[in-house]
């Protein structure tokens, strides 16, 4: 009998062991091979999917009031963003986020597909956080979000037409927004992220470049007086149902901006809701012709000139006076007055035959070196220039309605800073929208003598006591001076007859001038259109309380000024 053969199974597990062996071999030599020799190649297709430099946002710089108040501040807000290719292989999930962000499925794939070459694609920008959390717990592969500032404005349409408003880039786009953008603007960083595959950053791997945020600018603006002189403009426009108003407050001393409001307005916190027209700052682009509030200019070259005193009299017997073919009217008949009345009684007939005794140069230099027809200089974006017709081209109609106002063309910013000549000593200040440091007031330039500055606020401050046309512009324990205006608009074929600029421009208190207001009221629709009815009570309600927020004292011995005061005060030169 055979012994048995040898059992197979030892050879099997030779074989096993030896492909085992084989595929451990295969691997270490797979692990050696990728993580030595194309170690380098791996990881840069692997950061070419994964690894990211993006931007890291910089944020505005903040705007505050002359007293530290913010009018513009930036918050950090999340825009969604995609990458066109993930997400247009996602449309099951498009629905649920064309609804959350209200967007148009049509609109979003023609969006997606003209882009499709890119990787980064905006869908909605600056969006709250709520609805940021809301998007981003949906999981729509390619989609994820991006912090970004948005900017806010306190005040809304109160300081609207100063501050402007920054566009979808956050660069400024008017006002002060856009004139000092270059020193609002942050720059932005940058930084190398490693991102999942739904294009979330999920660690932060180095930065590139730091963030540098934009510097902060305190402006001229005092907050509590933009709001009052905001709030009494908005009630006379609805009181008189007018088609627009606007309203410039000026510091004496120092040329600053205080205050600047214009209506209609708008709000810069929901541009959407406004048109194009409502962001025009009126105070400064727009131009007028300013009518009787410059009779003062007339009768200060007048007293400059030497030939006229306050009781200088003047002829105005009948109301008219016919200059030419033109015939030249008064509201009333005035008689014989003297140079003082002309300015109280706001006459018409006394301004133009003052203006034609005198060399045209003569009021032309008293009129340009006061400002009028001519840039402040602000360096306000888009303020006009204005019009004043060179003298040699006067014709004697034109010398004697050049004297109360029609023929030339400021703004009401050009108008107030005229004013502050006759507040401020006869010394002519540059106008800013910037706080001075430690209300320092810059260097003037003389217009008008002390003496004659002085004798025309005295005669000013008779147009608000009793007798005079402006006497809704008195302030209670301040001793004020102004000047009415009402003018007709200028329209196709002449002047119209029913559509009025009611003006008033002021100063005080009269004993030391702090503040210059003009308020200008378009087209008044009711009965009553005087500047005396319309645009004084404004200055009246808004400079009291500008006066005591700004602490300034009532005058020490406030009392009705006559025109005996207004003649014998100072002297001409």
């Amino acid at each position: 009998m055979s012994s048995p053969s040898p059992p197979a199974y030892p050879l099997r597990r030779v074989f096993l062991l030896a492909l085992l062996g084989l595929g451990a071999a295969l691997m270490a030599a797979r692990v050696v091979d990728l993580q030595v020799f194309n170690k380098a190649f791996l990881q840069d297709q692997g950061n070419a999917r994964h690894l990211r430099i993006v931007p890291t946002a910089a944020h505005r710089g903040m705007i505050t009031d002359r007293n530290g108040e913010p009018l513009a501040v930036s918050t950090p807000v999340d825009s969604v963003w995609a990458n066109p290719q993930e997400l247009l292989e996602a449309r099951a999930q498009w629905p649920r986020l064309t609804r959350l962000l209200q967007l148009d499925g049509k609109k979003l794939e023609k969006h997606l597909r003209e882009r499709s070459a890119r990787e980064f694609v905006y869908l909605k920008r600056r969006i709250n956080p709520d609805l940021a959390q809301q998007v981003l717990a949906l999981g729509v592969p390619g989609v994820a979000l991006q912090r970004e500032y948005r900017r806010y404005y306190p005040a809304g349409e109160v300081t609207a037409h100063v501050l402007g408003f920054t566009g979808v880039e956050d660069g400024g786009q008017e006002g002060l927004e856009l004139a000092y953008d270059e020193w609002l603007r942050g720059v932005p960083g940058a930084k190398r992220v490693l991102k999942d595959r739904l294009g979330r950053a999920v660690e932060d791997v180095e930065s590139l470049r730091a963030a540098r945020p934009g510097r902060d600018l305190q402006v001229s603006l005092d907050r509590r007086i933009q709001y009052l002189a905001y709030r009494e403009l908005k009630a006379a426009v609805l009181t008189h149902q007018a088609r627009a108003a606007s309203a410039v407050i000026l510091d004496v001393r120092s040329g600053e901006v205080l205050a600047m409001v214009n209506l209609p307005a708008y709000n810069p916190n929901k541009l959407l809701d406004a048109r194009g027209a409502r962001h025009r700052n009126r105070a400064a682009t727009d131009l007028f012709e300013p009518g009787s509030t410059i009779k003062p200019f007339t009768v200060a070259a007048a007293l400059e000139s030497g030939r006229y005193r306050p009781d200088t009299p003047i002829d105005a017997v009948g109301g008219l006076f016919k200059v030419g073919y033109k015939t030249i009217r008064d509201v009333h008949d005035y008689g014989r007055i003297d140079v003082a009345t002309v300015i109280q009684k706001s006459s018409n007939v006394g301004a133009a035959k003052i203006a034609l005794a005198l060399p045209p140069q003569q009021l032309w230099q008293i009129f340009a070196a006061s400002g009028l027809g001519a840039s402040t200089g602000s360096g306000f974006p888009g303020e006009a220039g204005g019009v004043l017709p060179p003298y040699q081209s006067w014709r004697e109609i034109e010398r004697a309605t050049l004297s109360f106002g029609y023929g030339m063309s400021v703004t009401p910013l050009q108008l107030a800073r005229a004013y502050t000549v006759l507040a401020g000593d006869g010394q002519l200040r540059p106008v800013t929208f910037l706080r001075a440091p430690n209300d320092i007031a810059p260097p003037g330039q003389a217009v008008l003598s002390k003496a004659t500055a002085a004798q025309v606020r005295a005669m000013l401050e008779s147009v608000t006591t009793q007798g005079g046309t402006g006497t809704l512009a008195a302030v209670p324990g301040y001793r004020v001076a102004g000047k009415t205006g009402t003018v007709h608009k200028p329209g196709p074929g002449g002047y119209l007859e029913d559509r009025y600029l009611s003006l008033f421009a002021g100063l005080a208190p009269v004993s030391r001038p702090r503040l210059v207001m003009v308020v200008l009221i378009d087209e008044p629709g009711g009965k009553d259109y005087y500047g005396g009815l319309v645009a004084a009570p404004v200055f009246s309600k808004v400079m009291a309380g500008a006066l005591r927020l700004l602490g300034v004292a009532p005058d020490a011995a406030p009392q009705a000024v006559t025109l005996a005061a207004a003649r014998t005060t100072g002297g001409a030169r």
